[in-house]
């Protein structure tokens, strides 16, 4: 194996901490790049099947943190305490050259400071959403944090006009996301596909009402098919014990998601990254969010914004339906999914203000820019010096 030239022996591997779905796939993107600019790099942390697909040696599985909600992970406390000690004994043990955050900030916060306790420099990319709650965060990231990469347009103003000078490298779903070949596919009539999360949490409580909806939609419009979009790390077993009785269900494997939402009319979709990907595929989504009522009523205090969807935020206008707590049930649900669904003219307004999205969200390129923010920032590039 090839050393990096560091000018103190060969480098220590690179901790990524990514706490779910989303940021295992963001962080297998940020490997390669890393791997493909200072060959022979050894890479360990938290991550999921993407990363160790793409090289990564897991210390630690993403499994461990299938929460969602801030009440959710107070009742696991205990659990993720004891995570955290193990975690710090093994960094202690591998010396990281450099701890690559990954979002999730309500974990990777803790994983910032046993960092920097060690004397290890933190990076953090996709930057933590303080735009939108808990902005005082801010501070901590400045203090802490090497570089934050944010992947979103608008954060690199919100935090210089809070003292914090980050990067913005644009998101990574564009180099994610086979865009030019899905939109040579054409929608298929009445095909329905749903997005129930990935987290256990948000997948026991939203998949009921899908497939609520489903019933609806499916006495309403005869013909129509459904097909679960089903997350990787989540089994096919569990989402069919979930499914109520009614149509018929396709479960489509991780591996066919993106095809999947694009051979959909329309989408139901727990809120999160997927409904960001499902927009810059081009299919409209109905979005759903819900969790307890304590972590529903603590968050409208703390959170600071009209919309939660990914792409409402980006677009900066509501072009795409958000049903939260209560009103994310079967009707309402099935309700906002028929405005398009029998309605041709409606669906084409709604798929036309989506195809602004992907001139808003950066260039191709985002992960090796990251990667080489990251590498320079930590000596860690070929011929560089830490």
């Amino acid at each position: 194996m090839q050393s990096i030239k560091t000018g103190q022996g060969p480098a220590g591997p690179v901790w990524i901490s990514a706490g779910e779905v989303s940021g295992d796939l963001h962080g297998a993107l940020l490997l390669r790049a890393m791997a493909a600019r200072a060959p022979g790099l050894r890479f360990t942390g938290m991550g999921g099947p993407a990363m160790t697909g793409a090289g990564f040696d897991p210390a630690f599985d993403i499994a461990e943190l299938s929460l969602v909600g801030l009440t959710e992970i107070v009742a696991h406390l205990p659990r993720i305490a004891g995570l955290l000690r193990r975690m710090r004994r093994r960094m202690a043990e591998v010396r990281p050259a450099a701890v690559v955050c990954i979002d999730a900030p309500d974990f990777n916060f803790f994983v910032v400071r046993m960092a920097r306790r060690l004397g290890i420099p933190v990076f953090y990319y996709i930057c933590p959403q303080v735009w939108a709650w808990r902005a005082g965060r801010v501070e901590f990231l400045r203090r802490h944090v090497r570089r934050v990469l944010c992947i979103l347009p608008f954060e690199k103003d919100f935090l210089a006009a809070r003292g914090l000078d980050a990067d913005y490298v644009g998101h990574p779903l564009v180099d994610q996301i086979p865009l030019a070949e899905l939109r040579a596919l054409e929608p298929e009539p009445g095909l329905v596909g749903i997005l129930p999360g990935s987290r256990r949490r948000e997948i026991e409580t939203l998949l009921p009402e899908f497939g609520a909806a489903a019933r609806i939609i499916a006495s309403r419009l005869p013909g129509a098919r459904f097909a679960i979009l089903r997350a990787p790390g989540v089994a096919e077993e569990r989402l069919r014990a979930l499914w109520p009785a009614g149509p018929d269900v396709e479960i489509v494997p991780p591996g066919e998601r993106y095809r999947a939402m694009r051979r959909s009319q329309a989408l139901l979709a727990a809120s999160g990254t997927a409904t960001l990907e499902a927009a810059l595929v081009g299919t409209p989504a109905v979005i759903a969010y819900r969790v307890s009522a304590l972590s529903y009523a603590l968050g409208r205090l703390v959170v600071g914004l009209r919309t939660i969807g990914l792409p409402n935020l980006i677009l900066g206008e509501r072009a795409l339906p958000e049903l939260l707590q209560g009103q994310a049930n079967g009707a309402a649900i099935a309700a906002e999914a028929l405005r398009w669904l029998a309605d041709p003219a409606a669906m084409a307004g709604v798929r036309a203000r989506l195809a602004r999205l992907a001139g808003l969200v950066g260039e191709p390129g985002a992960p090796d820019r990251a990667a080489r923010i990251i590498l320079d920032g930590a000596g860690l590039a070929p011929g560089g010096v830490r």
